[in-house]
């Protein structure tokens, strides 16, 4: 199994447009600090690939990867669908910047496609220009296209709706449009855990498995079976440790009061991931953790317990 990864920044990318914090003063002082949205893309087969979520910088992050540039016809594109983790804006801004293909798969958990269809109408506002392929995503393990080189299926880790869903009607809820949903707490949050999802990729040919959750905010158990049957895990490393964006004066929530397990620290889930089988990387980086420094001691604490941070246009072969 091929895979590429596109970015490896939190919601604003680094630097965020509108931040002069030292993470962002550093990368644009240092431009090969500069990370993009995190996604990351698998080849689906040998000419067929699949955006994991679908970010702002869509296009600079498909022109910066040579295999999922177009060609050999004027308009063919390797590229056939998104696949997503969330509802979050960060995660599917991009999916209208696809407008001009002539068709493409989106998979997502019910949840997703119903804030998607339904609250930001991006189905009807695509109509018009291209084919989208809605497919659902769930706990059982589909192909990706017919061929079945890939399998996918979801790892459910959170009920946390994005932001411009919390006060939506609840026919846009856990249930999709025809289903009943509703909110929760000041979060948003309901009862549906596949807001927000990790996903499980597997080669059928070897079994190899990928596990990428850029967002994490509980470690259960079905969690901690996924993380142990996979072969490179890619984990949510929003924030280094818990008090950061207190510390930093970003938020008045501690980062798993944002939704986001911590690396390091009693609650980190460094400590969780030293050890395993798995080869372990850190994606999703806001810009005030101290990873955002390549020269940050928090490298060198990273490697000591055998983890390391994805870099963008890193590619993995399992």
């Amino acid at each position: 199994m091929l895979l590429q990864v596109l970015g490896t920044a939190a919601g604003g990318g680094l630097p965020q447009w509108n931040c002069a914090c030292p993470g962002c003063a550093g990368a644009r002082a240092h431009p090969h600090r500069r990370r993009r949205h995190a996604s990351l893309a698998v080849r689906a087969d040998e000419n067929r690939w699949y955006l994991v979520n679908a970010t702002p910088d869509i296009g600079d992050q498909i022109e910066d990867s040579p295999a999922l540039r177009p060609g050999p016809g004027a308009r063919d594109t390797p590229v056939a669908g998104v696949i997503l983790t969330d509802a979050e804006l960060d995660h599917t801004l991009g999916i209208a910047r696809l407008r001009e293909a002539s068709g493409f798969d989106v998979l997502a958990t019910r949840p997703v496609h119903g804030a998607l269809t339904g609250l930001m109408r991006l189905h009807d506002i695509l109509a018009p220009y291209t084919r989208v392929e809605w497919r659902e995503l769930g706990g059982e393990p589909v192909p990706l296209t017919k061929g079945g080189a890939v399998e996918i299926d979801a790892v459910p880790v959170s009920p946390k709706r994005p932001r411009y869903a919390t006060t939506a009607d609840t026919a846009y809820g856990a249930g999709g449009a025809d289903g009943a949903g509703g909110t929760d707490g000041v979060d948003g949050t309901d009862g549906d855990h596949t807001w927000v999802v990790a996903l499980r990729l597997r080669e059928t040919a070897t079994g190899r498995s990928l596990l990428y959750a850029p967002a994490l905010a509980r470690w259960t158990d079905t969690f901690q079976d996924a993380v142990e049957a996979a072969d490179c895990v890619i984990l949510d490393g929003t924030f280094w440790d818990d008090d950061e964006p207190v510390r930093t004066g970003i938020s008045e929530r501690t980062a798993t009061g944002m939704g986001h397990l911590p690396i390091a620290g009693p609650g980190g889930t460094a400590r969780r991931l030293s050890g395993l089988r798995a080869r372990c990387l850190y994606t999703h980086l806001n810009n005030t953790n101290p990873l955002g420094d390549p020269d940050a001691p928090q490298h060198t604490l990273l490697g000591e317990w055998g983890l390391e941070v994805a870099a963008d246009r890193m590619v993995i072969e399992l």
